[in-house]
């Protein structure tokens, strides 16, 4: 136990057999630490344009009841910020069981991580959890991972201390935790514990919005789309939080800016409606960035001007694609013209669009110069290209299995910008080259460049051109590499 090795202390020593968990008497405690692991450095991502806050693992600390708060010292230790190395931290802290959160991109990272603590602190427990863990568990089963968190995170956290302070052996909380019931598909939890990182939280940030916090109000997403990891997080099935519990959280965040993280906030009219309208009521004045789909901005452009007028400032937006062929193959529901009417509103509003597009592997040179060109007539200012990527879990996976060039324990590769299947009409290389021009010809442009100064200042976006010319560097390396 942590208070066992300090220097001074008159705790007796715990013994630890292999597969025996820890046993705490009437006044000590037990170490516990969550950490968000960096980025692995091959992985091209988005982490050079946005650092958010580890929202899960704040939800982890504010939901421990009390009889066993009082038992445990908890902390969550956030790796892309930490200014001293994860060793450092392992041997300051001594923890008695650690927790990991990650996306498919951490996993290896993930396991490395649990291996250097049972090196250094052969007694610790350890555990992994997050959004991959829930799909594809068995990414995470390893010898140096004691706990795999694969539904109701927050409850089997929970279970898991408990135990552990029960004296619990490791493979009783194992199978303790297979046969703790079904997935949840309901959310009554107490709002995150964001002061649990409040030496992290004035770095984190969104693109142009900083600092910024993040709130989630509904899981999973009500549409099909065939390419998408979100909806298997809760197996297809869509449910939201109730908006006066969402707004008594909004009110209580400190930061102006606001990225509501649901898979798909723009969803339910009346729902908006709800919130817009408890909004003014409260008088909260924040900034929000969301995610949305272009059918339903096309379909309520009355609605979406009253959320500008109560500080809808950006959304993210699935394009996916010009082709007809390619948004039907991606059971998208929407058509090329409906997203450049959607891109034709949120410019007229002044609400700033972050397009993403999924650029198959049948892409020709002229296929890039058309979407170049439709992107730069629509005067589109922010777009993220993604190579089409068949990631484990979805629909579309072992469609592509055969045809795959990334190998699947080479997780920090899954990252959506690595080209996971070979293009069909030119090299590799040539594909990335032709992602990379095209990225520069839309964002690039003097004038569109001159606008974002004008809006955001001279600071933000040196800040952002330093971000994106490390995706570029990476993008380079590969091109460079010829794979």
């Amino acid at each position: 136990m942590a208070g066992d090795r300090r220097a001074g202390g008159n705790q007796r020593e715990i013994f630890h057999a292999q597969n025996c968990s820890l046993y705490i008497e009437e006044g000590e405690t037990v170490k516990v630490l969550l950490v968000r692991p960096k980025p692995h450095r091959e992985t091209i991502g988005l982490q050079h344009v946005m650092i958010c806050e580890p929202l899960e693992l704040e939800y982890l600390v504010s939901n421990i009841p009390d009889f066993i708060k009082k038992s445990i010292d908890i902390k969550i230790v956030d790796m892309i910020l930490e200014k001293i190395s994860y060793e450092s931290v392992l041997l300051k802290e001594k923890p008695d069981f650690i927790l990991f959160t990650g996306y498919i991109t951490h996993v290896g990272i993930i396991k490395k991580l649990a291996e250097q603590a049972k090196g250094l602190l052969p007694e610790i427990s350890t555990g992994a959890g997050g959004v991959h863990a829930e799909v594809v568990p068995k990414d995470f089963k390893c010898e140096y991972i004691d706990f795999v968190f694969d539904r109701n995170g927050i409850d089997g956290f929970n279970e898991a201390l408990k135990a552990l302070l029960e004296g619990k052996s490791k493979s009783d909380i194992r199978e303790m935790l297979k046969e703790s019931g079904p997935k949840k598909y309901s959310f009554s939890y107490k709002h995150p514990a964001r002061e649990a990182v409040s030496q992290y939280r004035k770095y984190y940030y969104y693109m142009f919005h900083k600092p910024c916090a993040l709130i989630k109000t509904s899981f999973g997403c009500p549409y099909n789309c065939q390419f998408c990891f979100c909806r298997e997080i809760t197996d297809g099935k869509y449910f939201a939080r109730d908006v006066e519990d969402v707004i008594d959280e909004l009110e209580a965040i400190k930061e102006e800016e606001i990225y509501i993280v649901d898979d798909d906030f723009l969803y339910d009219a009346d729902r908006i409606g709800d919130f817009i309208a408890a909004i003014k009521e409260r008088n909260i004045r924040k900034k929000f960035l969301v995610y949305g789909r272009a059918d339903f901005i096309v379909e309520n452009e009355s609605l979406l001007k009253e959320f500008k007028d109560c500080g809808l400032q950006a959304v993210i937006v699935g394009i996916e694609s010009i082709r007809s062929k390619d948004l039907h193959d991606y059971h998208k529901g929407t058509t090329k013209q409906v997203n450049e009417k959607c891109i034709g509103i949120l410019k007229s509003m002044d609400i700033e669009l972050y397009a993403t597009l999924i650029i198959p592997l049948d892409f020709s040179k002229k296929d890039f110069r058309e979407l170049t060109a439709w992107l730069k007539a629509l005067e589109v200012r922010f777009v993220n290209l993604q190579p089409l990527t068949p990631l484990p879990g979805t629909d579309i996976f072992d469609m592509y299995l055969p045809e795959l060039l990334i190998r699947c324990e080479d997780y920090h590769l899954w990252d959506m910008a690595h080209v996971a299947l070979k293009p069909k009409h030119m090299s590799i290389s040539e594909f990335y080259l032709q992602l990379l021009a095209s990225y520069y010809k839309v964002i690039m442009r003097p004038r569109h460049v001159a606008a974002l100064i004008k809006k955001y200042g001279i600071k933000a976006n040196i800040k952002m051109l330093i971000g994106s010319s490390f995706v570029s560097w990476q993008y380079l390396q590969k091109i460079w590499r010829g794979k």
